[in-house]
């Protein structure tokens, strides 16, 4: 009979969150042996994971930090809902972040290299990921500067953690304000911050589609170039922040807000889960 008591396999299933079959026939394999045990789990664990390596992951949350004049955010990914809003997971979120952070990451690549206590951040991702059974991914991470800095967290269902998350660096001393201008960026959905941030190529490109759609609408050719015109200045307040208007206020711009706030944003990131 097998070194072990049904305390210890309580105990091996709270440590890793196994099934009661797989963590007895794991005790029962390492005779009582523990740490064997979780040996054994992790490996059949890991074998799960290389078939899970072509599934999708839609599912996670997002994550922030700030520190040292730097916000770092991530998205960490899973396959289902049920996983993302668990414990386990939310607790791998933040040992991850907290590893990014300390790295300096600003990318997932660095961010998987960065350490997390004896191993890596990739190492620890894919050892939780055969604890829990699923696939999951250090998607994204990215940082942002500022004299001060604002995080806005939205949780689109309230029993999940946050969906959206936004960073935004900024110098001047209306914090309320900021916020409310990270809020609006986590509805508003900028791409840039100002309307000369934009691509050239970019611009050039619907240039082009809004002035091959005025003529099919036989606009006529005298009128096009300022039908044109509005038309991009349409496209520059969906993309630029500064040329949108205030979620709060839509008589108002962004830059408006900002300028009467006393308020210069340096730069911003909003990440939203599987987006």
């Amino acid at each position: 009979m097998a070194n072990f008591s049904l305390e210890d396999v309580k105990t091996l299933r709270e440590r890793l969150g196994t099934g009661m079959v797989d963590t007895k026939n794991a005790l029962v394999e390492a005779d009582g042996d523990m740490d064997k045990a979780v040996e054994i789990l992790r490996l059949k664990g890991a074998k799960g994971n290389a078939k899970r390596a072509d599934r999708s992951t839609s599912e996670g949350l997002v994550a922030a930090k700030a520190e040292g004049g730097k916000a770092t955010i991530i998205e960490l990914a899973c396959e289902t809902d049920f996983v993302a809003k668990g414990d386990k997971f939310i607790a791998l979120s933040n040992k991850v972040l907290d590893a990014v952070v300390a790295a300096g990451a600003t990318t997932a690549e660095q961010g998987q290299a960065a350490a997390a206590g004896s191993q890596t951040v990739a190492d620890l991702i894919n050892d939780e990921a055969a604890i829990i059974g699923e696939k999951i991914e250090l998607r994204r991470v990215a940082v942002v500067e500022g004299e001060k800095l604002a995080i806005y967290m939205h949780q689109t269902s309230q029993d999940l953690p946050p969906q959206v998350g936004v960073v935004v660096g900024y110098a001047g001393s209306d914090d309320e304000t900021a916020r409310s201008v990270a809020m609006h960026i986590s509805f508003a959905d900028p791409q840039y911050l100002a309307r000369e941030d934009v691509p050239a190529a970019e611009v050039e490109k619907e240039r082009q589609i809004v002035t091959e759609i005025t003529r099919q609408e036989g606009k006529p050719e005298a009128q096009i170039e300022k039908i044109v015109e509005g038309r991009l200045a349409a496209f520059y307040k969906q993309v630029a922040l500064l040329e949108q208007d205030y979620a709060r206020d839509d008589k108002q711009k962004v830059s408006k807000v900002l300028s009467d706030a006393g308020l210069t944003v340096s730069g911003f990131v909003r990440f939203k889960v599987g987006a």
